[in-house]
């Protein structure tokens, strides 16, 4: 019987280095991340609240538009695929209900965070979070909750920027007590803080690593080598894909403002792949196959035979 796809990325987790997990949100950016190699996959909640509502990252997105936009994401490629499961949507009912309805779109964890009223991105002011214990009784209802004894809870503290870094290690503790397999310390602000979690919770952590730092950063750029000496075990780069998007979009349009003042068009083979990029990275050889196979030959011929050169 082939293994899980949640038994293999426990599995990475147990090898040695870091495992690198980039935050993808459409069709693109998964498949992308896979076509380069990546081994996992980490659905992003802001990424995917920005791109597909136009909204700031506050708790918007309902249950369900996020795990029907999952389902399409594991669809679109074979490796792991990890979502963030914001705060699991209510109480202990809801997550329950939350995790059954993850693992049945194909997702192998989820993200479940501390947060209370008023969610928001973890780089964000203003957070609170909940009781530890009542996040406890989340984590335990989400592990009741999985038929994969495999898929991974990983539980995310918002605590550093609200109670302290004392507070935070404290809490990842009972959470892994509780049944977390992986720890997720959102907003670390030093590497002596990564330490001290590494050093007192037994569970690997996760950090949230960006690029293109425009301003003081809530966690300061890490190289990977060093995150892997401090006892990093997972690294996720929630905002690198949605951010390179962004900047490739604005190029182009920048790009068509000079088109529109100039007349001239160039071709920008800087900025902008070819169709035929776009058709070999969504697989459209596969559809022309399944044609090929199973359309009566004289409609296969009749669709794509090439029309004759007009006489001359």
């Amino acid at each position: 019987m082939a293994k899980s796809k949640a038994a293999l990325y426990r599995e990475y987790l147990k090898e040695p280095g870091l495992l690198v997990s980039p935050g993808v949100y459409d069709g693109y950016s998964a498949k992308l991340a896979e076509q380069a190699g990546f081994k996992v996959i980490s659905t992003t909640g802001a990424g995917i609240s920005n791109a597909f509502f136009g909204q700031p990252d506050i708790g918007l997105m309902s249950l369900m538009e996020n795990v029907d936009i999952c389902r399409m994401l594991v669809r679109s490629v074979n490796i792991p695929v990890t979502a963030d499961a914001e705060s699991g949507y209510g109480n202990v009912v809801s997550v329950y209900h939350a995790i059954e309805y993850f693992e049945e779109a194909g997702i192998v964890g989820v993200n479940l965070e501390d947060q209370g009223e008023g969610k928001r991105c973890g780089h964000m002011e203003g957070k609170q979070v909940v009781d530890t214990p009542y996040m406890c009784k989340k984590i335990e209802a989400a592990c009741k909750a999985r038929k994969d004894e495999d898929f991974l809870i990983i539980a995310r503290t918002d605590a550093i920027a609200v109670e302290g870094i004392d507070s935070a290690v404290y809490r990842l503790q009972e959470y892994v007590k509780a049944g977390a397999a992986m720890v997720f310390a959102d907003a670390v602000e030093t590497e002596d803080q990564i330490k001290k979690i590494v050093d007192n919770v037994d569970a690997p952590l996760s950090v949230n690593m960006g690029f293109a730092i425009r301003s003081r950063p809530t966690t300061p750029l890490i190289p990977f080598t060093r995150l892997e000496e401090l006892g990093v075990k997972r690294v996720s780069l929630a905002r690198m894909l949605p951010a390179a998007a962004i900047m490739g979009m604005k190029l182009a349009l920048e790009q068509m403002q000079e088109v529109l003042k100039t007349g001239e068009m160039v071709d920008r083979k800087d900025l902008l792949v070819g169709i035929e990029d776009i058709m070999e990275l969504m697989n459209y050889p596969k559809i022309r196959g399944i044609e090929k196979e199973f359309m009566l030959d004289e409609e296969f011929e009749r669709r794509f035979k090439k029309p004759k050169a007009a006489a001359e």
